[in-house]
Order: C-alpha cells, then sequence, then structure tokens
C-alpha cells in the first residue's frame, strides 16, 4: 500500500483528576492555547477514561472533567479555532485501544516507567486499565491520525510506544502508513513544573501540603502567598542560568517566572542577577498574580454556569467524532471486521 499523506493535526489531553494546577498549565494548557489559529488543526481532549484507572467517586468526576474543561476555556482555548471535548463521549477510544491492546506487546507495556512509578510495590493490586492505558493513550492520538503530540517530558514514552504500536499495525495489516508516526513536542521553560517546597519533585494534585502548589482555582491573594512562602536557598539569583544547575527550587521559580512571561530563563537571570529573594519572589508573586487570577475568575464563572460546559464539550465531541469515524472505519477494514452498511 502507498504511504499515505497525513494532515498536520495536535492532539492532547488532561486527567480530570484532583484539579489543575499551574503544572498543568504551563505545561499544557498555556501552549495548546499559543498553537490554534496555526497551520495544524488542534483537538484537545478532557481524558476521563485515564481518570477512571485508579478509583474516582462518580461526582468528583464529573466535577472534575467540568473543572479541566474550563481551565481549556478560561485560560483562551477557543472552541471555534480548536475541538475541545471529553473522551468518552467519543467511542473510537476505546474501540480503538481493544484493538491495540491485541497490537502492544507485554513487553512494551513491562517498559513503561510510569505505571511502575504509580504501582510501587502492590502493583498486583493495581487495575489492568492502569497497566494498559498508554494504549488507549495511543488510540488517542492514532484516532484522529494526530501528527504532533505536545507532552511533559514524563509522557514522552508513551508518545514513543504509540509509534511502536502504529508501526507494528501498519506492518502487519499491510497497511502502509495508514497510521502517522506523530511527533512528541516538548518545548519552552517550565515544561515541567516542580513542587514549590522541594524542587526535585514534580508539582503535583495529590501532595500532602497544598502550599506545594498553585491551583488554577486560587485566587490573587492565595497565589501571592504561596510564592512568598516557596522554599529558596540563601544565596542571590546568579549570573548565568547554567549556575542554578544544583539549585532546583531556585531554577523552578526563575522557570516559572520565564513561562509566565514568555521568555527564556537565561533572560530572567540577566534583569534579576545578584538580586535576592526578597526582590525575586514578590516580582515573581505579582507576575503571576496578573496572568494567573483572571484565570481563576473566569473559571469560577463558567463552573457556576455547567450546561455551558457541557454544551461545548457536546459541540466538540461531535466535531471529534466527525474525523474519527472514517479513521475507524478503515481500521476495522484493515483488521477483517465485518460490520453493516
Amino acid at each position: 500500500m502507498a504511504e499515505e499523506t497525513h494532515t498536520p493535526r495536535v492532539f492532547s489531553g488532561i486527567k480530570p483528576s484532583g484539579g489543575l494546577t499551574l503544572g498543568n498549565y504551563l505545561g499544557a494548557i498555556k501552549r495548546f492555547v499559543a498553537t490554534q489559529g496555526s497551520a495544524m488543526e488542534t483537538i484537545y481532549c478532557v481524558v476521563d477514561l485515564h481518570a477512571i484507572t485508579v478509583w474516582q467517586d462518580p461526582a468528583d468526576l464529573t466535577k472534575a472533567t467540568r473543572e479541566v474543561a474550563a481551565g481549556y476555556l478560561a485560560s483562551g482555548l477557543d472552541p471555534a479555532k480548536s475541538i475541545l471535548f471529553n473522551q468518552s463521549q467519543v467511542s473510537g477510544h476505546a474501540e480503538l485501544a481493544w484493538i491495540f491492546n491485541c497490537v502492544a506487546r507485554l513487553g512494551w507495556m513491562n517498559r513503561m516507567t510510569q505505571f511502575k512509578e504509580k504501582a510501587g510495590k502492590n502493583a498486583e493490586k493495581q487495575s489492568l486499565g492502569l497497566y494498559a492505558y498508554p494504549s488507549l493513550m495511543a488510540a488517542d492520538i492514532l484516532l484522529y491520525h494526530a501528527t504532533h503530540v505536545p507532552v511533559g517530558e514524563d509522557q514522552k514514552q508513551h508518545v514513543e510506544l504509540t509509534r511502536d504500536i502504529a508501526a507494528k499495525f501498519n506492518h502487519d495489516f499491510k497497511a502502509g502508513g495508514f497510521f502517522p508516526m506523530p511527533e512528541p513536542v516538548i518545548e519552552g521553560p517550565a515544561t515541567r513544573v516542580m513542587n514549590l517546597r522541594d524542587g526535585t519533585k514534580k508539582m503535583s494534585k495529590s501532595g500532602e501540603s497544598d502550599m506545594e502548589r498553585i491551583n488554577m482555582t486560587d485566587d490573587a491573594d492565595t497565589i501571592a502567598k504561596k510564592f512568598k512562602k516557596a522554599r529558596t536557598d540563601p544565596a542571590p539569583l546568579p549570573d548565568a542560568y547554567d549556575d542554578l544547575a544544583d539549585r532546583p527550587e531556585a531554577r523552578n521559580l526563575v522557570d516559572i517566572y520565564a513561562a509566565l512571561n514568555d521568555m527564556t530563563p537565561q533572560a530572567v537571570i540577566a534583569e534579576y542577577a545578584g538580586a535576592g529573594w526578597g526582590q525575586f519572589k514578590p516580582a515573581l508573586a505579582d507576575l503571576a498574580v496578573a496572568k494567573l487570577a483572571p484565570i481563576s475568575q473566569e473559571m469560577e464563572r463558567l463552573m457556576a454556569d455547567p450546561a455551558e460546559i457541557d454544551r461545548v464539550l457536546a459541540q466538540g465531541s461531535e466535531r471529534a467524532r466527525a474525523i474519527a469515524a472514517p479513521i475507524l472505519d478503515r481500521t476495522y477494514d484493515l483488521v477483517g471486521m465485518i460490520r453493516g452498511a
């Protein structure tokens, strides 16, 4: 079969569990908004099927799904320019995931580091879904023939697995280049935002203390307080960014400032070289409030009108299904499935 030409298309998603943080915004949503309106089609998802790989209270899952959607919208994602929907409204995700479960090899899954990190010593007690969810992630991407996937460093391995699954499917079913080889897109400062109390750990929704993270629902006073109380070291900011290599908390705050203000980390250092934390942290707090408080206010407004959020997601799911349906139909044809007209 001849190689196929694929429309440049972006796909990415955020899991609705525990609320959005600054890490979600800088590592994902801000970049999503910047990409829309470009030469590439943009499809963004609330991956609620991924959320249930661990137990979710149904009412909490409903709220969290709407909150992620509100975060997208409040940050500037335009449903007229991008497709925005929640994963479970497009059944093709689960259908293609099963096909890919039968293509992916156990050895590939066993190499996935995120399962090992999440399961820890209790791997035998985890759900099959948690183990197999990289196959669902591959289906998320390839259901739309996505060519580019904005991800954090911790998800790059899953995009590589997606490429392996696509290549094996194409080979096994003599499908030529039916499924594309998607490229992970990892760029910009603060693609991996770290904990405000421990710069060696990723900022997490599930951290022990709320002071470790900036929640996208935090108000202006809370945002300012958290940055001013963020852990640092005694030394002032250096003359070169590379000199922060062994200062994780300091490097994290510089990275956050750079990402919020669309600067390079070195440009931040050039502006604040020699400054102490009594100068830098208030400046960072003011910048963060200016950038984030309007988003949290708009999220609050949107969450007060869940019917509007649900309408946006429903419309987005219709557009997503229109792209996915012919790709899934062709997949079934290639596999040899008989279906009615």
